[in-house]
């Protein structure tokens, strides 16, 4: 045989405007052949995915970062413009640009395809949400569209089965003829050229389209009352109390599932391990640990389901513009809404959303409280305190109890985080406008397919953070509970002569007046690596300083109701709401900010924040009666 190798495949790009539905066309086009990651050296995010065509031709789809412009006024469109020109380090030129555009609002989008096309890269325009377009009557002549762009126009439903079809024809006809294209394109590729863009904008949509109204009547009448200032923030706060509450009812009963299937498996295992140091490493350690954890999946993913719902439904925007004003006497600007509602979810995703936001001084105030918004990792903690000192029942013509409380704790990180802006402004003494200016796509069902993707790749996140750092950590932490051994005269539980039982003491005492003993001092230190391992440290705390096997077996909420006070409780579900994040989040202030400075101004004023309010909290509920 000839050594003659195989092609690689071609590179297709993906880029648009947000809200264009580019990110649903490309998992129409890559299905779970996909994979995350960031460009390197910067905190973009990076979507790749694979494409097979029926002809038997093979792709790799890129999904660049939404852009409203090729003259960047943000990291993601300079990352965009980069990539296609060929300028970005260590990726190679597009093959082929797919720009994807918004067929019902073209008035917007069509000026993007123009600077696209100056690069005079191989290209096709896709008509994205053509039937949208067709139910409000909008009318436009793809191939008049075609003729005059000069590149091929294809009409495409990403959300529909095989709504990208022609799309792929298309790709697989102008690949057939395809020229390597030049390594990179010139500076002045892509230049803005400003008023003569806009007036070819004009005369292509007076050619080409026919819109009776700029919006959908749907729209106009969902606005009257979402955008309304009293009605539409009533409605906003309706929607996230719900979320609240779906967040223990929807996923209790899957978590006592996995809850019991934990303590099957951990019971299986001491049974057939005996005796000895692997046992209680795999039953004490790896399983209480891990498992304490894993229980709290369901409730993750139905708070991820409802933000990715209210994202692919176009409802974010117009919250982000409903709560501008409210915001901007905070300090902030509505354009903060998005990252910070992001770091519900996880703090990371939200500092690096902050890239949307122009303005330093707003964007630096929105890194410095995202850490204050309560992410996914406190819900195993809320959850287990909740769970030890709530009692479960209905009130207020039933409302769920437990569901309130983690209401309230959720609009404590939220004042908190507008108080710290607004205290931040005043000493920066910034009077300035910060106007706000978004695009509010039209309203759309979501998708069941991006949903469910998207709940996919967060979920795994999550479970290789279990199974990555977080058993480490459990392990580590074992060792550090186990070893040394105690004294032939010892009196006390061996946990007490262990390393962690001799830190977790001496920590004690600084922690002493928030209520806190030296079993939570041990579990904050390994929390500082990621939040769920708290839960999972206690679980391994309590599981080898039990007086015997049968509560070594019980369960982690009872151990902790029967061991703590009330006031113990309370204060630290309030040290969580202020708690410094774990590093992970620290290293992220620290690449967007490019300061060790800022750094270690927002953990010092988060950890100053969390010892003061628990003291407060716990000396409070102790003259109350609760110690």
């Amino acid at each position: 045989m000839s050594g003659v190798g195989v092609a690689p495949p071609l590179r297709l790009a993906l880029l648009g405007s947000p809200n264009c539905g580019k990110t649903a066309l490309f998992n129409q086009l890559t299905g779970s052949r996909q994979k995350v990651a960031n460009y390197a050296g910067v905190t973009v995010e990076r979507k790749e995915g694979t494409l097979r065509s029926p002809s038997g031709r093979s792709y790799a789809v890129l999904d660049l970062p939404g852009a409203y412009s090729l003259n960047p006024a943000s990291l993601d469109e300079a990352v965009t413009r980069d990539l296609c020109r060929g300028f970005y380090p260590g990726e190679p030129a597009p093959d082929v640009l797919v720009c994807v555009v918004d067929a019902t609002n073209l008035r917007l989008h069509l000026r993007f395809v123009l600077e696209v096309r100056q690069m005079g890269r191989p290209m096709v325009v896709a008509l994205n949400m053509i039937d949208a377009a067709q139910q409000r009557g909008i009318a436009i002549d793809r191939e008049v569209l075609e003729r005059e762009l000069g590149v091929p126009v294809v009409e495409t439903v990403a959300v529909r089965q095989h709504g990208a079809q022609a799309l792929v024809e298309r790709i697989d006809a102008l690949a057939a003829h395809l020229r390597p294209p030049a390594t990179m394109l010139p500076e002045s590729a892509g230049a803005d050229l400003g008023p003569a863009l806009h007036a070819e904008t004009r005369r292509l949509l007076a050619a080409t389209v026919d819109m009776p109204a700029r919006t959908a009547k749907i729209d106009d009448a969902l606005d009257r009352w979402l955008l309304h200032p009293v009605l539409g923030l009533l409605t906003l706060a309706v929607v996230m109390f719900l979320i609240f509450q779906a967040v223990y009812a929807w996923a209790t009963p899957v978590m006592d599932l996995i809850e019991a299937g934990t303590a099957a498996l951990g019971a299986w295992v001491g049974e057939r391990m005996g005796e000895g140091p692997l046992a209680s490493l795999m039953v004490d350690g790896i399983i209480a640990g891990l498992g304490g954890v894993i229980v709290f999946l369901p409730q993750i993913l139905v708070l991820f389901a409802f933000i990715l719902a209210l994202e692919e439904s176009g409802y974010l925007p117009r919250a982000a513009f409903l709560l501008d004003r409210l915001m901007a006497g905070a300090g902030l600007s509505g354009r903060s809404f998005i990252p910070l509602l992001s770091s519900f979810a996880c703090a990371i995703p939200g500092i690096m959303a902050t890239r949307s936001i122009q303005d330093p001084r707003d964007r630096l105030a929105t890194i410095l409280v995202a850490p204050l918004m309560t992410c996914s990792a406190r819900l195993p903690v809320y959850t287990l305190l909740i769970g030890a000192f709530i009692p479960a029942r209905q009130v207020w013509g039933g409302f769920n109890l437990q569901g309130l409380v983690l209401f309230g704790l959720y609009l404590a990180g939220i004042l908190s985080a507008l108080a710290v802006s607004w205290v931040m402004k005043k000493w920066r003494r910034d009077q300035g406008e910060h106007p706000l200016m978004l695009e509010l796509p039209s309203y759309r069902v979501p998708n069941p397919r991006d949903l469910l993707l998207g709940l996919y790749e967060r979920g795994m996140i999550f479970l290789r953070r279990v199974g990555g750092i977080i058993f480490a950590l459990t392990v580590l932490l074992w060792v550090l509970l186990s070893f040394p051994a105690p004294p032939p005269d010892a009196t006390l539980p061996a946990i007490d002569y262990s390393f962690a039982g001799r830190i977790g003491h001496a920590l004690a005492v600084v922690f002493a007046p928030l209520g806190f003993n030296w079993q939570i001092c041990i579990a904050l230190i390994p929390g500082l690596a990621a939040r769920e391992v708290a839960v999972s440290s206690l679980a391994t705390v309590y599981a080898l300083s039990a007086a015997d096997d049968a509560a070594a077996a019980q369960a982690l909420t009872p151990l902790i109701q029967d061991g703590w006070s009330l006031a113990t409780g309370l204060s630290l579900l309030v040290w969580f709401i202020y708690a410094p994040q774990c590093i992970a989040t620290w290293a992220a202030i620290k690449r967007e900010t490019g300061s060790w400075k800022t750094m270690a101004i927002a953990a010092g004023y988060l950890f100053g924040l969390a010892y003061l309010a628990s003291l407060l909290t716990y000396q409070v509920a102790v003259r109350l009666g609760a110690g």
